[in-house]
């Protein structure tokens, strides 16, 4: 497919993601500010040939130059490729002493709400932090060197997690071959904007008729039965602050659950989302209709896998828990529902929040999330040119509260030790920070345990 468009209306993701910072957030904190934080450990990077690499790539794929604006005359979102690739450059330059002061310069551009313009098509940001006493000093302010930060940071309406890869490829063969690739110099290969266009033509007749028999006998007035300590009007815009636990399983834990999804045919999306469940169930007192949100690659066509962009999909996943199964009934059922999904992870929560005439601000299932993150080589370590740079991870604290209460498992399979953790992230305005670990960490890590 080539692509020739310059504008179309926005995505359904771009949709989602604009109209939830638009509506539901304040604007004294941003939200969706996606960090890739990289420390330079050995060799160093040239930074004349970083910033034409990075102009190549925002010139190669347009989503990274792209203006996101609502239409008033026609009440629609559009999206329109821009030339804001010509104007790029690197940020001022900052400096650091010790890892205190990193991450705090790292936490305020993570919440800066004017790191971004959505209107201007000014979706990517980057810049140098500098190590104070460098481990080295040798090669003056014209190359990054060992102990210095490089930090790349994307808006969510153009980013999603799977991209991360994809973008560092295209970051290490740009450079390292002195951004002289003949695959790049096609200016009409397929583009994000393409996929924009062609969802919108999809027939989504079977999709619908799935999401509804999903929904059909729901309860969309049924309050959330969490134990928060407020409650909160949806009239009121949410601060986006976060009270967070974390727990790190221990090598053995971790070897039982991979060898119990290994064993029972399930991944461990799928074995970590019936623990969950079952956790929700005992946590809400037997509440047997368990409908959270979770969140879908959505990349299903193989065109899609490596594009940059933001293709992720929102989704209720609806669970109806017989108090009488066992947890391998748990898991069988949980895999035949992700399956079943799987095929209709396409369609758009827009269009299932308006089918069943749901509220955005006040659904149940869009107030408990779990996720499962995925570490691998391609995302941990970068080498350019023979300098190696290796990924930083953020601080739980960093995380943004998108939703009331999220748990989202780490998984490291490239990691010797600690290869499976556990987050968990709520919302400050309904929750105090003691209350997380409390309704969290205790009874999870019992259940995880006596599950497995």
């Amino acid at each position: 497919m080539e692509s020739y468009i310059a504008n179309s209306p926005a995505s359904f993701a771009q949709e989602r993601i604009f109209l939830d910072e638009q509506v539901r957030f304040s604007d004294e904190v941003a939200i969706y500010n996606e960090l890739l934080v990289l420390r330079v450990v050995e060799g160093s990077v040239s930074i004349a040939r970083l910033l034409k690499t990075l102009q190549h790539i925002l010139s190669k794929h347009t989503i990274l130059r792209t203006s996101i604006i609502f239409d008033n005359e026609d009440s629609t979102l559009k999206q329109y490729i821009t030339d804001s690739n010509l104007l790029f450059s690197l940020f001022n330059e900052k400096t650091f002493e010790n890892e205190s002061e990193l991450f705090d310069i790292i936490y305020k551009l993570t919440i800066n709400p004017t790191l971004f313009n959505l209107s201007e098509g000014r979706v990517f940001h980057c810049e140098i932090l500098r190590q104070q006493n460098s481990c080295t000093d040798s090669n003056g302010n014209e190359w990054i060197k060992k102990c210095d930060i490089l930090i790349m940071a994307f808006h969510h309406a153009v980013f999603d997690g799977s991209t991360v890869p994809i973008f560092l490829e295209n970051l290490t063969l740009t450079y390292n071959n002195n951004y002289k690739i003949t695959c790049f110099e096609d200016d009409h290969s397929m583009q994000y904007i393409d996929y924009s266009v062609h969802e919108r033509l999809m027939d989504m007749t079977l999709s619908r008729e799935f999401w509804h028999s999903e929904l059909e006998g729901y309860d969309s007035e049924h309050a959330s039965a969490l134990p928060v300590d407020r409650y909160y009007s949806t009239a009121h815009q949410r601060s986006g602050l976060s009270s967070t636990a974390f727990i790190t399983f221990s090598e053995e834990t971790s070897k039982s659950f991979l060898d119990y999804a290994s064993s029972h045919q399930v991944t461990p999306f799928q074995l970590g989302l019936a623990i969950f469940y079952t956790f929700l169930f005992k946590l809400t007192h037997g509440q047997t209709d368990q409908c959270i949100s979770c969140v879908n690659a959505n990349r299903y066509r193989t065109e899609l896998q490596d594009l940059i962009g933001m293709f992720v999909s929102t989704l209720p996943y609806r669970v109806q828990i017989d108090p009488y199964w066992s947890f391998v009934e748990v898991v069988r059922h949980v895999r035949e529902k992700c399956l079943s999904i799987l095929e209709h992870s396409h369609y758009p929560l827009q269009h299932i929040l308006a089918d069943f005439h749901f509220n955005p601000l006040s659904i149940p299932f869009l107030q408990s999330t779990f996720d499962i993150i995925t570490v691998t080589t391609e995302t941990n370590y970068v080498s350019l040119k023979g300098a190696s740079l290796e990924y930083v991870p953020m601080e739980l604290s960093f995380e943004a509260a998108k939703i009331d209460f999220l748990v989202r498992f780490v998984y490291n399979p490239v990691s010797n030790e600690n290869q499976l953790s556990c987050s968990f992230i709520g919302s400050r305005d309904l929750f105090d920070q003691p209350t997380i670990p409390i309704i969290g960490m205790i009874p999870f890590i019992s259940l995880s345990l006596s599950s497995i």
